[in-house]
Order: structure tokens, then C-alpha cells, then sequence
């Protein structure tokens, strides 16, 4: 079984210039996790989800320095000061780019169930040869597959 067979083809995506406003919104609206962050072509620069918000948000008892707006955040701060602080910052500064992991369409779902298993990660961008995302793959996408196509059949 084929990635292209199963992946979402209906792809939420931001660029780095996303707000971090604008990133909830589209979260909170969609009902999703995460999105992959690509550029005007499409091609894929990072992903972020709803964890690294919440780790950008709650940076655990140490103190950050922004250097782009010369303001002190310390842990002291209550939430809403913190997301007053956040929500017009570029998701650019909170998004992933290193470890991210990437399957084509023509690969197996089970090199996308080694994947899942071996880290924490809920959604999966799906990538051409020339690294445009064109899908998602999550892991309730892969347990409906599974259910559906293989225990339901």
C-alpha cells in the first residue's frame, strides 16, 4: 500500500511570515494538529504543530531574550502576557526545521508506520521530488487506513 493511496491531498499550510495569530486561528478552525510551512511554490522550509506553540509559549522556568523586539520575557510573565507578547511574532521564530521527517507518495505506509513508531510525531508532510509538499499523512490517517482496509474488508 502506497502513501498516495491514503494521504491527504487537501493541504493547510503556512508560510514563515504566518502570524502567530493567524497560526491559531487556522488550528483552531481546521481542527488540526500542525501544518507543514512552504513557500510561495509550495516547497516545504518546516513544520509546526500545536506543541511547539505551547513549548514557544511556556519556555520552563528560563528567561528569554528576543533580540528582533529587545523585550525580556521572563517566567514570572502570566499567559496572557506571554501571548500578547507572541501572537504578531512570525511563526518563523518557533517553527521546525531540522529532524523533520518527509515521505514521498510512491513509498510503502509501512516505511510511514517506522516512522511513527520510532518518534513523537502526529502529522507527516508528503513531498515531490522537488520537495513541494503535496499531502499530509497523520496517524489516525494511518489507523483508518489500517481499520478500514485491512480489519473491515
Amino acid at each position: 500500500m502506497k502513501i498516495k493511496d491514503f494521504m491527504i491531498t487537501d493541504v493547510i499550510s503556512v508560510t514563515e511570515s504566518t502570524s502567530v495569530k493567524e497560526l491559531l486561528e487556522i488550528l483552531v478552525s481546521n481542527k488540526i494538529g500542525g501544518v507543514p510551512i512552504a513557500n510561495d511554490e509550495g516547497k516545504l522550509l518546516g513544520v509546526i504543530s500545536d506543541g511547539d506553540v505551547i513549548r514557544y509559549l511556556q519556555p520552563k522556568g528560563r528567561t528569554v531574550y528576543d533580540m528582533f523586539s529587545l523585550v525580556l520575557v521572563s517566567e514570572q510573565e502570566g499567559l496572557e502576557e506571554r501571548l500578547t507578547y507572541s501572537l504578531d511574532f512570525p511563526v518563523s521564530k518557533m517553527m521546525r526545521t531540522k529532524e523533520i521527517y518527509t515521505l514521498k507518495p510512491n513509498q510503502e505506509l509501512e516505511d510511514a508506520l517506522t516512522i511513527f513508531s520510532k518518534h513523537p510525531f502526529k502529522k507527516l508532510p508528503v513531498v515531490n521530488d522537488q520537495q513541494k509538499v503535496i499531502g499530509v499523512i497523520s496517524r489516525g490517517d494511518v489507523l483508518r487506513f489500517i481499520y478500514n482496509r485491512i480489519i473491515e474488508k
